[in-house]
């Protein structure tokens, strides 16, 4: 697979350097007030494991594809 251009938005997951499809919007509760969405990327292969992972926390909020996605917070 060809390296991403650098300014390209790609996947989060651990050693993925995937283009990024999907954008899961999520928040910690405890931590971030409720209107506050951080932002991880993710490619088509990651995004059920990305979205299980922030799920099962009560994290998760919205999975967006990137293109709709509002700005992104990292």
């Amino acid at each position: 697979m060809d390296a991403p251009a650098p300014d390209a938005l790609v996947c989060s997951a651990r050693g993925c350097r995937a283009p990024a499809e999907w954008a899961l919007r999520w928040n910690n509760p405890r931590l971030h007030e409720a209107a506050r969405r951080k932002t991880w990327l993710a490619c088509a292969d990651h995004r059920t494991s990305l979205g299980d992972f922030l799920d099962v926390r009560g994290f998760l909020r919205e999975v967006v594809p990137v293109a709709g996605s509002p700005t992104l917070e990292a």
